[in-house]
């Protein structure tokens, strides 16, 4: 599922949980669009992390993702 189209439907259960209550079915979904909502923040974020460099003192560069496996 497209991120924006997730993002709008759970807001879109939120919004209806704040008038009435939402059925088993609704709470099962938003629970599932919120799992892979974080899930994907979760991998972005990953991503970036993996993509950072550190400069050292004396000049060498390490990669974040190589300081992780160690």
């Amino acid at each position: 599922m497209e991120l924006n189209k997730l993002i709008d439907r759970i807001n879109e259960l939120y919004h209806k949980s704040q008038v009435a209550p939402l059925s088993e079915e609704e709470l099962k979904e938003q629970k599932e669009l919120r799992q892979i909502y974080v899930e994907n923040v979760r991998n972005n974020l990953r991503g970036q992390l993996n993509n950072i460099d550190i400069v050292e003192k004396d000049g060498s560069i390490t990669k974040l993702s190589d300081l992780k496996k160690n």
